[in-house]
């Protein structure tokens, strides 16, 4: 049923991944699926903010979170699974939509905190990619 899974975290915070994770690894067991293991490195906003970062800056924290997501999914995702590593630039949720669609995924795995007043019922990026999705999104709450 679901041959390719996003499954999105930010390693930074373990609470957008631990009860994830399992859900992924799971539905990934019981269909065959691929997990696409996907973090999101923020981008600067405005031009003039990245000025004041060296030059280099935006490659070695790609390379970083890209050799963090590698340690990451060796450590957490069964050999028996197929990974796909994906590091996304900019903000979470329209890198979460851009990869599911690139990659064609079947079904969208996130986190999702405890929402706050201001969040209604899910986390922001949560909610923007239930609403934005073409695929199924599967919210764990943590």
């Amino acid at each position: 049923m679901y041959k390719h899974i996003l499954l999105a975290v930010d390693l930074e915070h373990d609470s957008t991944w631990q009860k994830s994770l399992p859900t992924a690894v799971e539905y990934a067991q019981a269909f065959g699926s691929t997990i696409h293991a996907m973090v999101v490195v923020p981008d600067f906003g405005m031009s003039i903010v990245g000025s004041f970062f060296p030059k280099d800056h935006k490659k070695q924290a790609q390379d970083l979170a890209i050799e963090k997501l590698h340690a990451w999914t060796s450590d957490n995702i069964p050999d028996s699974i197929p990974v796909q590593h994906i590091v996304g630039t900019g903000t979470p949720y329209e890198e979460i939509l851009r990869v599911a669609e690139e990659v064609s995924v079947d079904l969208v795995v996130m986190g999702s905190h405890r929402p706050s007043m201001e969040d209604y019922l899910l986390g922001p990026n949560a909610a923007r990619v239930v609403r934005h999705a073409n695929c199924s999104v599967l919210v764990v709450r943590d």
